[in-house]
């Protein structure tokens, strides 16, 4: 997400997208501080000044977007693998025809 977030989103989906080896000490404990352990975890967190200057500090490391945007994906991904009906294909050879 570039720039802040909406003002009308109260809640925050952070996600941890790259490993903290070879980062700062500093952005390595802005990280923890934000609830984040491992690569790919999801937290929520709110829309504050203090949190929005958190994900500032190690942006280059998480994927930000608000709860609204991640409900939407998350659906929209549970529609896509959806299970569509079987497509049938007869493979059978032609049977021979009675004249």
């Amino acid at each position: 997400m570039a720039g802040p977030a909406p003002a009308w989103s109260s809640r925050l989906a952070i996600q941890l997208v790259r490993g903290l080896p070879g980062t700062l000490h500093l952005h390595r404990r802005t990280v923890r501080a934000l609830g984040l352990r491992k690569v790919n975890q999801i937290v929520f967190r709110e829309n504050s000044p203090t949190i929005r200057g958190m994900i500032n500090q190690v942006k280059r490391l998480l994927s930000v977007e608000t709860e609204e945007m991640y409900k939407a994906r998350l659906q929209a991904e549970a529609q896509h693998l959806a299970q569509r009906p079987p497509i049938v294909v007869n493979h059978s050879p032609p049977s021979p025809s009675a004249s």
